[in-house]
């Protein structure tokens, strides 16, 4: 699960890195073109991918009500990666919020 999460918080934030380097969306084939020759959009795009297939066995092997709440975590990474990578100040409620869902998350995980 961790390795899965990681993946699908890698794959945002690239896409974030990606979005940015990108123009306003226009049905031109320069705006393909420039999205093909975009290196963190195909890093974003493997790493989905990957995140997919891993959660591909997850559902597999665990129950829907533990393996889903798990990815929650996500959130947490992602918020970590909005401070870390996009230098982003995140307000105190977003935080509080953020310790509620690593409750969660704690609680769900020992109920296994």
């Amino acid at each position: 699960m961790v390795v899965q999460t990681a993946l699908l918080v890698t794959s945002q934030v690239t896409l974030k890195i990606a979005m940015a380097k990108m123009n306003v969306f226009t049905w031109s084939k320069d705006w393909f073109f420039t999205a093909a020759k975009n290196i963190p959009l195909a890093i974003s795009g493997i790493t989905i991918v990957g995140a997919t297939v891993l959660w591909l066995h997850v559902l597999k092997k665990y129950d829907f009500s533990l393996a889903y709440p798990l990815v929650a975590i996500s959130y947490v990474f992602g918020m970590i990666a909005a401070v870390v990578i996009f230098k982003e100040t995140v307000p105190t409620l977003r935080w509080l919020g953020v310790s509620f869902i690593i409750l969660g998350v704690i609680l769900v995980a020992k109920s296994a």
